[in-house]
């Protein structure tokens, strides 16, 4: 049986005992909601980590992607990668190699990775039949599951799968006219496929085949977004739509299986339309957990899209989005260093905080308390304990150094803090 179908029968698991402690909610609510699709437990049967609940009313979750490509793949570093980022609080991970041994960089990643793992098994797929046929178009659909299965059966916690993008959203593209047709990786490698062999997506053909296989290893499936906007001009249009409108389909289908599913958004999207798109998501989803890259607001941020996100992602998360993809300082110049996937995450982080505390969450108001109460002790120690890189805190502190230790030298000995405590006190 699966978690879904244990919540469907009143059977709270220790899984779900776990996580609703974790999350400050009742087992009860927790049980109910997943029964009900609201809120999925990313874990794969196969991966023995802590239970990840994604959902209504929970802390807002942050993924950060890593993974090689074709001009840089180390192993080496990737994993060094996952260690920087769950040393700085990231939720989960997604491994998107598509160059060097990516096999092996998944399962190195499986073993080390104490947090859910995602993939994408289109790209093995794909570079698979590059490799075997001379051609990504000769993969066959039989191609495209087994990819599936061995990450299913390698213990990967959530798979993103393009099972929205079809014939029929392909025609609303054509007739859109978009200035960016289509920018996610995976659904542009499905469009060719499709476009070439004249076929219909086998993900959403013979989604039922989908289904039996996630239920199998209670692998929660990632409705991916292929549709998603890749500029601001394209965004909310009658493509990104007709997907979202499928995927809402595809999740009720699953939810009756007994199986997760989380759904995927976009994108870039005007700030003045980042609310209308959270919304969208869960009428037409079913109250889904939604799962947003950015989104970022704006086009022009190259070099700082990680910032373009994060006011997106607060903005979303106050909205309703449930789990943030983060976006580092590197997005759309290269494949990013350590510094960037650092960035990225903390800009995330920050993000999902402003969106909890906006929407009313206990405890992301109370750490917002604590490190006030910490400011107004001068506490430094404290307010580094409540900051998302101490380690940055600490560095930038001890490299200009004031001349009284309980304050900065941005004001020194004009601290507002001590001028206001000392005159009240002699008040």
């Amino acid at each position: 049986m699966t978690r879904i179908e244990h919540a469907k029968l009143g059977i709270i698991t220790e899984e779900v005992k776990t996580a609703s402690l974790i999350e400050g909610v009742t087992a009860e609510k927790l049980s109910k909601d997943i029964a009900e699709g609201k809120t999925v437990i990313a874990r794969n049967i196969n991966h023995n980590i802590k239970p990840l609940a994604v959902g209504d009313g929970l802390k807002i979750k942050v993924n950060a992607n890593i993974g090689t490509s074709k001009d840089s793949s180390s192993i080496d570093e990737e994993l060094l990668k996952l260690k920087a980022l769950v040393k700085y609080g990231s939720d989960a991970i997604m491994d998107l190699s598509t160059g060097g041994p990516i096999i092996e960089i998944r399962k190195r990643l499986m073993e080390e990775s104490p947090i859910p793992l995602g993939t994408v098994p289109i790209y093995e797929a794909a570079v698979s039949a590059a490799e075997r046929y001379g051609s990504i178009i000769k993969m066959t659909p039989d191609d495209m599951f087994d990819a599936v299965r061995a990450h299913a059966e390698g213990g990967v916690d959530f798979v993103t799968v393009h099972c929205g993008l079809t014939t029929r959203a392909v025609d609303r593209l054509k007739s859109q006219g978009r200035i960016l047709d289509i920018v996610s990786r995976g659904g542009a490698l499905m469009l060719e496929w499709m476009i070439y062999n004249d076929k219909e997506n086998p993900f959403y053909q013979y989604y039922d085949r989908l289904i039996e296989l996630a239920h199998q290893y209670d692998l929660t499936l990632s409705l991916g977004d292929a549709m998603r906007p890749g500029c601001l001009a394209d965004a909310t249009d009658r493509a990104q739509i007709e997907e979202l409108s499928t995927l809402g389909e595809l999740q009720a289908r699953a939810l009756s299986a007994g199986v997760q599913c989380i759904i995927e958004g976009p994108g870039h999207v005007p700030l003045n339309q980042v609310e209308m798109n959270m919304k969208l998501q869960k009428t037409l989803c079913n109250g889904a957990p939604f799962y947003i890259l950015g989104p970022l607001v704006t086009d022009c941020g190259m070099g700082y899209d990680h910032i373009s996100a994060a006011i997106g992602g607060a903005i979303a998360g106050a909205a309703g989005a449930d789990f943030l993809c983060y976006v580092t300082p590197a997005e759309h110049i290269r494949l990013p260093d350590m510094d960037n996937v650092v960035d990225g995450l903390i800009a995330s982080k920050i993000a999902g905080h402003a969106g909890d505390i906006a929407r009313g969450l206990p405890s992301a108001i109370e750490r917002d308390k604590k490190m006030a109460r910490f400011r107004k002790n001068l506490d430094w120690e404290g307010q580094m304990s409540m900051s998302f890189n101490p380690d940055k805190v600490r560095a930038w502190r001890a490299a200009a150094p004031p001349s009284e230790k309980d304050v900065c030298s941005m004001c020194s000995d004009l601290c507002a803090i001590k001028t206001v405590e000392r005159a009240l006190k002699k008040k």
